[in-house]
């Protein structure tokens, strides 16, 4: 079985991952799949004025133009290509379910997710664990136009995502910033989760 993104980024660090952590950063092994369920205490932005951008981007499934609470939603992770990991989280708003997609992997540039049913953002991150709490804050970030990968350098917003557990459910928090603007887009909330055969039937 081969090791996840994560195994091969924190190397001996992913010992020092909380035990309820490690199932979901591991490996999964073929044919089975992750599967969480839980509620988030809040997905959006309060910034409304990004609203029509994240509208397009919604498109993909990468953001939503949403400030909405107590968001129940489900995620599966499922082994990629090339020792990827792509997962989809289906969060049910008042107005109906929206889907996100993203495959997470590990290139020359350390561990990289690309968002998106067509990939179009792309995502670097350094990641550490830290009291046990498995924390990742972006490096970079591109565009994808075409055939084209657009840098966003100093434009890129700041990512910072920290999963915990309490013993009994895991807890992520991701939070988007841009200087002197702030938070632009964040999500947070808490699930159960187990590695699963998968049913094909």
């Amino acid at each position: 079985m081969s090791r996840s993104p994560w195994q091969r980024v924190l190397g001996a660090s992913m010992a020092q991952l909380d035990p309820g952590l490690r199932a979901y950063f591991g490996a999964i092994p073929e044919g089975y799949i992750g599967r969480g369920q839980g509620v988030f205490e809040v997905v959006g932005t309060r910034r409304r004025w990004l609203w029509p951008a994240y509208a397009l981007l919604a498109r993909d499934g990468v953001v939503f133009p949403v400030w909405e609470h107590a968001v129940p939603f489900t995620v599966t992770n499922r082994p990629g290509p090339r020792g990827t990991v792509r997962a989809t989280r289906v969060f049910r708003f008042a107005d109906g379910d929206r889907t996100m997609v993203d495959e997470i992997g590990v290139t020359k540039a350390g561990l990289t997710d690309r968002l998106g049913t067509r990939g179009l953002v792309s995502a670097r991150f350094d990641a550490e664990v830290v009291g046990g709490r498995l924390v990742l804050t972006s490096t970079g970030a591109d565009l994808r136009f075409g055939p084209v990968r657009v840098p966003l350098g100093v434009l890129a917003p700041r990512v910072t995502l920290v999963e915990r557990t309490d013993g009994s459910r895991q807890h992520v928090s991701l939070r988007m910033a841009l200087p002197l603007l702030g938070t632009i887009y964040e999500y947070s909330g808490s699930f159960s989760y187990a590695v699963e055969r998968e049913n094909h039937g």
